[in-house]
């Protein structure tokens, strides 16, 4: 039976792990978190249709739930170096394993918002990021660390991303959909308040992303001011004071906050970035593991035997996530039968 090692136990991961098993490989699927899951575990609701995230989770946990499967969480690969036509994979626990294929499924991190300084993430209290509000959702309280309700919440699109002096130039394609789905699911919490959206462009680009956008304005009043914020300061009493040039309107605007969110966005992982030093994979310009080609072979990297599985590639959704690593398999399966 052959071995593939599939590095990284987010959605991708745990779907080219399960597809690979049933269809007649032994696969080790390495997770360097003590959770598999990735970024889906931490979301309470998706887009487009609102189901939690936990339902995807439970159905990728079951994909993995395969006696051809080897799971090894809380462990990430150590070294990689090629023998012939095989790989051997030294885990960080220690462990070795003997690989005919490898598939790098390792996913994104997002951008650290603390180095727009300029949004005072981390610097004030109630500056907070599009992950930390998820974390509010699942715990179901949206109120502020001092205990108040806020009654004016505001949301700042494009934070990291399609932004020259962070060096990220690319759009990360979710950022707009899930300020959207988070003004809905704040208006649901607290009815009575007051969601603003700050925005440069409504990028709503998939399966009804624009029908949510317009229901966020139609039933839930959500308001969206096309516009770059420019500063933000903090009040004696915690408040949130964003300057904002309404681009529409073509005037300056001063508004006071309760909360202020930072939609974060993409960038390649940490991970990604060890996994491509060890076996010499390349980067692309937006430093996103290069495939060798757009059209005709996204999985598939500048190494024989390596192969490419979801947002180590590029931004994607979970709907694309998935299509992407049963992608990978397919191109695993041609590349062991040769």
């Amino acid at each position: 039976m052959k071995e593939v090692v599939v590095i990284g136990g987010g959605a991708a991961g745990m779907e080219a792990a399960g597809q690979l098993a049933i269809n007649g490989f032994r696969v080790t699927l390495l997770e360097k978190e003590k959770q598999r899951g990735g970024h889906v575990k931490n979301w309470n609701q998706l887009f487009p249709d609102r189901r939690h995230g936990n339902e995807v989770i439970k159905y990728l946990e079951q994909r993995v739930n395969n006696s051809n499967i080897e799971l090894i969480n809380n462990e990430s690969a150590k070294s990689i170096t090629k023998h012939n036509k095989t790989y051997k994979v030294l885990t960080t626990g220690g462990k070795t394993i003997d690989a005919d294929a490898v598939v790098v499924a390792t996913g994104f991190d997002l951008f650290k918002s603390e180095r727009k300084e300029e949004y005072g993430y981390s610097i004030y209290e109630n500056v907070i990021t599009s992950a930390d509000l998820e974390k509010k959702f699942l715990a179901g309280d949206l109120k502020r660390n001092d205990g108040i309700i806020p009654g004016k919440v505001g949301i700042v699109h494009c934070v990291g991303s399609r932004d020259e002096k962070s060096g990220n130039l690319y759009c990360s394609k979710l950022c707009c959909v899930t300020a959207v789905k988070q003004a809905i699911e704040i208006k649901e919490m607290l009815p009575s308040s007051k969601v603003f959206c700050f925005y440069m462009d409504m990028r709503m680009g998939g399966a009804h992303y624009e029908e949510l956008y317009m229901h966020s304005q139609e039933k839930y009043g959500v308001n969206y001011i096309r516009g770059k914020v420019s500063e933000v300061s903090e009040t004696i009493s915690g408040s949130v004071v964003v300057k904002v040039e309404d681009t529409l309107a073509g005037r300056p605007m001063r508004m006071e906050l309760d909360l202020l969110v930072l939609m974060a966005g993409m960038e390649v992982s940490s991970g990604t970035k060890e996994i491509a030093g060890m076996i010499g994979l390349e980067a692309g310009e937006n430093r996103f593991l290069a495939c060798r080609d757009n059209h005709f072979g996204s999985n598939i990297s500048n190494i024989p035997g390596v192969f490419l599985a979801g947002t180590c590639t590029a931004p994607m959704n979970i709907t694309e996530t998935i299509s992407h690593a049963r992608a990978a398999v397919a191109e695993v399966i041609e590349y062991l039968n040769r």
